[in-house]
């Protein structure tokens, strides 16, 4: 029997970032897999980021976490997203190159002191009065520790679909892990079903590009690491092709031949990112569908037709690549398939993803009804974290939703739930004109650095970043320009208003005309700061009016989140409360208020009352 302080099961995104967080803390962690050639395995797209997810991965680099870092080594192709609206939607991603992502991982996992990796499958969990100490795998194998993450993506009852056939796996080649998932019934869980897909694989020697438009990168690059200087490396390109009326034909015709449509699949799929079948039926007026052709790397042939993610038959597939331009003769090298997995009801587990009924268990990634890397990163980072804590006997660490895109995830997945694959959104989050991606290590590289998982070096990289930000806006704020012919000939050349009287530097840059570069050419800005401070100063100066309103709503919603709701509190001694909202109550168990009044029927008025209660109660 070995003895570790903490088993990480999977080897996935969710899996690296725990077993990484873990062990930097000082833990004696242990990863079990099916398979140790597939840590850091992109199973999907061969891309990282996006609206939404490009903010997570800056706030796990932020933190301490790896897959930032490993991006911008891999990567072959940078954007970003939304680049002509708002800083608060701004979002980075980058097209990745798949094998080198792998094997960066790999090294990663085994260079990491405290870390070790075991092949081994887990058949069933050790669980006494509650509480977690291990696991037993499928040698009959009993591996004691302290506390245990789940991170086994759509490894759990993992059906795969092609077409009417379907058999047992938890990716292409895989098996399944069916023992464990009865293993989470005998314990008690309440499990869903959901699914997901992935496109075929092309051979790029046989697309004919001269048909397509060209997506080039950004000129510049924009690493997602605080800590990378500058991305040196030659970009690749992308390619964009659509579906037509003869595509959409022959995915009609074949309808019957669907397991989605054919009633075999019965699991929940993806809202935001649905089969090109769904995609189909459900858009039925659209008479065409983007088609996004992304390399998978720099030393392959293969290439991802983002946007043909199916569970058509083979035939099927074959023919409705073959009807769209520039993918006439392509070469099919893997069929796309469909898969359902078995995931978590996520209301189960804590906002520290501890699993509220067994103690010393933690849940990271697709398990608790994500889908993406990113989103699955995040969550294992945060396991990572508080497993790390709980061995220590230290206090959890918790993001709220005025803190972080990762808290506002953790807090959608533990109090609204999921009933269909979640995905982060910069929607989703109330506050994101203060939740930027850029001021990403502004926001939580003390936590991380507190957390013994930032350098020192890299925390007083990110202090002088701060201070050189004030100082910057303490410059526009105090320097004036008084008006001359010279002057107000560049501000019409930046085509904005002329000044009749003097100015502040800052007031002229709240023209949305005005960029820091523009201010540069009035010959009055001299300092001596790095152009992502600049860039900080920027924003702040613009957004300032919108910025202090979202404070605002941030301190109230923080005056929520302070009032405690004692984890034993009676609520059915609270006569004045609806039998429903009890109820609710009851099942949730809401750490504060804050939290309360996001569980769906619980009425403003109820969390009055309850304020009003627990006042009585400190008498």
């Amino acid at each position: 029997m070995s003895n570790y302080d903490v088993i990480i099961i999977g080897a996935g995104h969710a899996a690296i970032e725990a077993a990484f967080a873990a062990s930097r803390m000082g833990c004696r962690v242990l990863m079990l897999t099916l398979d140790a050639a597939s840590i850091g395995l992109m199973s999907c797209n061969p891309a990282i980021g996006g609206v939404g997810k490009g903010q997570l991965v800056k706030e796990i680099d932020a933190l301490g976490g790896a897959m930032g870092k490993a991006a911008d080594a891999c990567a072959i192709q940078f954007r970003i997203l939304n680049a002509s609206k708002g800083a608060a939607v701004h979002s980075s991603r980058a097209q990745i190159d798949m094998d080198r992502y792998n094997r960066y991982m790999s090294e990663l996992v085994s260079r990491q002191e405290n870390l070790a990796v075991k092949q081994a499958e887990v058949k069933k969990l050790l669980v006494k009065k509650a509480e977690a100490y291990g696991v037993v795998t499928a040698t009959g194998e009993e591996i004691t520790a302290k506390c245990v993450v789940i991170s086994a993506g759509t490894f759990l009852e993992g059906l795969i679909h092609v077409g009417l056939k379907h058999y047992s796996g938890g990716r292409i080649n895989e098996p399944a892990a069916n023992d464990l998932t009865a293993d989470l019934r005998r314990i008690g869980f309440n499990l869903l079903r959901f699914k997901t897909g992935t496109c075929s694989r092309l051979d790029k020697n046989t697309i004919d590009f001269s048909k397509l438009t060209v997506q080039n990168g950004d000129e510049v690059p924009v690493p997602f690491s605080f800590s990378t200087q500058e991305i040196k490396r030659e970009q690749v390109p992308c390619h964009i092709t659509y579906t037509n009326n003869d595509t959409h034909r022959i995915i009609r015709d074949n309808l019957d031949k669907s397991p989605l449509y054919a009633g075999i699949i019965k699991a929940q799929g993806v809202r935001y990112c649905p089969s090109i079948e769904d995609k189909v039926v459900k858009f039925a007026d659209r008479e065409r569908h983007q088609i996004f052709l992304e390399p998978q790397g720099l030393d392959t042939d293969l290439v991802y037709p983002n946007g043909l993610s199916t569970s058509l038959p083979e035939d099927v597939q074959l023919d409705l690549i073959h009807s769209i331009e520039g993918l006439e003769k392509a070469k099919v090298i893997r069929f796309g398939y469909g898969i359902e997995h078995t995931v978590v009801e996520p209301t189960q587990i804590r906002p520290t993803l501890e699993a509220k009924s067994v103690r010393n268990l933690y849940f990271a990634g697709q398990i608790n009804g994500t889908t993406g890397y990113e989103e699955a990163a995040a969550q294992g980072l945060i396991a990572g974290i508080n497993a790390a804590l709980r061995v220590k006997s230290k206090e959890p660490f918790i993001l709220d939703r005025a803190s972080s895109y990762t808290g506002v995830l953790i807090d959608d997945l533990t109090t609204k739930g999921t009933d269909e694959p979640y995905r982060m959104f910069t929607s989703r989050v109330e506050y994101r004109l203060i939740l930027r991606e850029d001021n990403a290590d502004l926001r939580l590289r003390k936590y991380g650095f507190d957390l013994g998982l930032v350098t020192k070096e890299e925390y007083e990289n990110t202090k002088r970043k701060e201070e050189a930000i004030k100082r910057g806006i303490g410059i526009f704020k105090a320097t004036r320009i008084k008006p001359s012919a010279e002057v107000n000939l560049r501000l019409e050349a930046m085509g904005t208003a002329a000044i009749k009287r003097p100015a502040t530097l800052e007031e002229i840059l709240k023209r949305p005309q005005v960029s820091v570069k523009d201010l540069k050419n009035l010959d009055h800005l001299e300092m001596d700061l790095t152009d992502s401070a600049l860039r900080e100063c920027e924003i702040e100066v613009k957004y300032s009016g919108f910025i202090r309103r979202q404070l605002r709503d941030v301190e109230r919603f923080k005056n929520l989140e302070k009032i405690r709701l004692p984890e034993e509190l009676d609520y059915d001694g609270i006569a004045c409360l609806s039998r429903e909202i009890r109820e609710k109550l009851k099942k949730f168990r809401p750490l504060n208020l804050g939290q309360a009044s996001r569980i769906s029927g619980v009425t403003p008025a109820a969390v009055s009352l309850l304020m009003v209660y627990l006042k009585n109660l400190d008498g």
